[in-house]
């Protein structure tokens, strides 16, 4: 009968207290690793922006050299994929694939004649709001 007793023992399973511990442990883990991978995210973001500037940047100077001028701030980045009016000298698209969005899911800004450089190209960051410590420039 002692030997019943002792295979139930090991039957048992977790009692609440170990249960209690293990999830103690696990959120203390979350609490530590948690920020540092949302910060990774957060740079990841960035560059991913930084990248795609720079394709735009490269497919307005073919544009230019096709066209001899930039897009116009009301033609904007779309014409970089779809011509902006009945010219034959459009030699695109120009971009690969259609204009994407920047990694916060909003379009990208584009100002011609621009402020810092022939053109500005900008995402606005994970704000939102033009001029934050977060946007992402063409001229920075």
């Amino acid at each position: 009968m002692s030997e019943n007793l002792v295979d139930r023992k090991s039957e048992r399973g977790f009692s609440l207290i170990e249960l209690i511990v293990v999830l103690v442990i696990l959120a203390l883990l979350a609490a530590v690793v948690a920020p540092r991978i949302m910060d990774k995210l957060a740079k990841s973001k960035d560059k991913i922006a930084k990248i795609q500037i720079a394709e735009f940047e490269s497919a307005l100077q073919m544009f230019s050299f096709d066209m001899a001028r930039y897009p116009t701030s009301a033609e904007g980045l779309e014409a970089l994929v779809q011509n902006p009016g009945v010219n034959d000298s459009w030699r695109g698209p120009y971009l690969g694939k259609a204009l994407p969005l920047d990694p916060w899911d909003r379009p990208y800004a584009y100002r011609y004649p621009g402020l810092h450089g022939d053109f500005d190209i900008f995402s606005l960051g994970a704000d939102g709001a033009e001029g934050g410590d977060d946007d992402i420039c063409s001229w920075k």
